[in-house]
């Protein structure tokens, strides 16, 4: 799953660590889904695309192989 957040991160000045505090979550979970290691729950994501006023669509986007 392609996802936005560390373009949305850069426009908002957010580190991964600010990120994280924000929604609760390690530094390295934020890590891991900037690089498609892992694929965020539901809640998470909603708490991700809130942190940026996004839709998850916008956030988020199906990959072919998804």
């Amino acid at each position: 799953m392609k996802n936005y957040i560390k373009i949305e991160r850069a426009r908002h000045n957010l580190t991964q660590g600010d990120l994280a505090e924000k929604v609760g979550v390690s530094r390295q979970t934020i890590n891991s889904i900037e690089t498609k290691k892992y694929i965020p729950s539901t809640v998470l994501a909603l708490k991700i695309a809130k942190v940026f006023n996004m839709t998850l669509d916008a956030l988020f986007e199906l990959e072919n192989d998804d």
